[in-house]
Parts: C-alpha cells; structure tokens; sequence
C-alpha cells in the first residue's frame, strides 16, 4: 500500500509539472510583473502529499493566466537556492503577492478556500503591460528599461546577474573558511583536552577521592 502511494504521489508530481514550475533559473523571469501564489515542497513531506491534488488543480486554473501566477517550488530540487532566498523553514510553505517581497499565506488549505484567496488576492500589479497600477517612480524606472536597445538591456541584465553571481561566491568562499577556522579551533580544543587527560588528571582525581575516602574513614 505504502508503494501503491509513493508512486500515486510522483505521478502527481510528475502531472502538477506541467503547470509552473519554479526554479532557481527562471523564477525572476516568469513572475516578473504578476501577482503570484507559490507553494514551496520537498516531495518527501507528508503534508505536502495531502495538499498536492488541491494545487494541481488551482495552478491548472491559473495556467496562462495574463497577471496572475499559481506555481511551485521543490525545494531539494532545483529550487534550492530560491527557497532559502525566501525564508523557508519547513514543508510545504505557501507565499503570495509580489515576487519581489512574498508574504506567508496563513489561510486554510482546503481547495475552496485556496481558490477564494487566489480570487480576492491575485490581482494585477504594476508591471510593463499595466504601467497604470504603478507609482510615478515605478513607472519612470520601467519606462526607462523599455526605452533601451535590445542590447543595452541585456548587457544591464547580464550586469545585475553577474553581482548577484559575485555575492553568492563571496558568500561560499567566507564560508569555506568559517569551515576551516571551526576545524582548526576544534582539532586546538581536542588536542588540549587529550593532553591534559594524558598529563595525569585522571589519576589526580583518583587520589583526591582516595584521600576523600580515608579522611571519612
């Protein structure tokens, strides 16, 4: 029974990823001006094997949708990156609104209620096809990218990716040696507590209780 699940759930899974899947590579790109409703999961988790027949169904509603989006995320996939970009904890995790400043849908998750959420709060956002939902300095910003060149614009694409590229090595490489710091101290740490043991300090405890002992006698 147990098999016959698991392989029921990939077959979801497998179904679920003909709608949006969202990844490292393209999440910026695909929600970029829509309103969307993520729900980020590891296929292992059991909670999110339960909620996976009512998403499938709410992404197939909104598949192709003009300004909203109802995705997902796997998060020991090739979402990996992206979840920790957003603060997920644990499995599923479900988040809305602006791609760029998601909040966390405390709501029920029953189809109905997802439904009547993604309803009332999925709705158009400033973007390059609704220039009129947007503040003067969003607009003047946006207006300002659609006036370059082709070239220009992905040359200043390519600029902003390599920063955050540069960032995110920066970061591996402090970390590697945070690492190897840890290590050192430790190895420091264990070596002193081994010396110490072998100088003797065993058997000055030893003798202290033995003196203890005759004391009371």
């Amino acid at each position: 029974m147990r098999l016959i699940a698991t392989l029921a759930t990939l077959a979801l899974f497998a179904v679920a990823a003909q709608a949006t899947v969202l990844t490292d590579e393209n999440f910026d790109e695909v929600t970029a001006g829509k309103t969307v409703f993520v729900k980020f999961f590891a296929p292992w988790c059991g909670h999110c094997k339960r909620l996976a027949p009512a998403w499938k169904k709410l992404m197939d509603k909104y598949e192709g949708h003009a300004t909203a989006l109802v995705g997902h995320a796997y998060c020991t996939g090739d979402a990996k990156e992206l979840c920790n970009s957003q603060g997920v904890k644990g499995f599923p995790t479900l988040k809305y609104g602006d791609p760029n400043n998601l909040e966390d849908y405390e709501g029920g998750r029953d189809l109905s209620e997802l439904e009547q959420f993604a309803e009332e709060n999925l709705k158009p956002m400033c973007s390059p096809k609704d220039l009129d939902l947007c503040e003067e300095a969003d607009r003047k910003l946006i207006e300002g990218f659609m006036a370059l060149s082709a070239d220009d614009l992905s040359a200043k694409i390519a600029e902003k990716e390599d920063a955050i590229k540069t960032a995110g090595e920066t970061f591996d490489n402090k970390l590697k040696e945070l690492q190897e710091t840890y290590e050192q101290i430790q190895k420091t740490r264990d070596d002193t507590i081994a010396d110490v043991k072998k100088s003797g300090l065993g058997m000055m405890k030893a003798v202290q209780a033995h003196n203890t002992q005759k004391t009371e006698l």
